[in-house]
């Protein structure tokens, strides 16, 4: 009886664990946008960085961490890396020594219209596998969780 207990609750995690699916579909999503902007050696979630940062204007990375849903030395590791290739400049602080606000650079931007014709076919082929009507619900969802609706 306790083994069947135990099969039963293995199964329904695997046939009904929201947060699996939703890894799975990132992991095959990031790969579409990814493939596509490989010839500008940058990925999506660096283009992400990147427009949040040109919406936001000079921003601290504690703000662009939570804008983006993103853990610290995950966001510190990206700025480093983009900041090492000119794609983001620390601004000088006088006010907060400790704060390094960043901004999008002439390179960044550069990066940025380059990578748009790659971004919108990776779109584009993103809503032909999901179809439209998915992904409005995820652009809904996203919304009512506070997601990336703010960048």
């Amino acid at each position: 009886m306790i083994k069947d207990e135990f099969a039963a609750k293995v199964d329904r995690i695997a046939q009904e664990c929201v947060a699996v699916r939703l890894r799975i579909l990132n992991r095959v999503v990031t790969n579409v946008y990814d493939e596509a902007l490989r010839p500008l050696d940058v990925k999506v979630s660096q283009i992400n960085i990147l427009v949040a940062a040109a919406k936001m204007g000079v921003v601290r990375p504690k703000d662009l961490g939570e804008v983006l849903h993103l853990d610290a030395s995950t966001l510190r590791r990206n700025l480093e890396r983009m900041q090492a290739r000119g794609w983001l400049e620390v601004v000088p602080n006088e006010e907060d020594g400790r704060s390094q606000p960043v901004r999008l650079p002439a390179p960044g931007r550069k990066l940025l219209e380059r990578a748009a014709q790659g971004w919108d076919a990776a779109q584009a082929k993103v809503k032909k596998l999901l179809g439209t009507g998915t992904v409005e619900q995820i652009a809904a969802a996203a919304q009512r969780l506070g997601g990336a609706s703010k960048s």
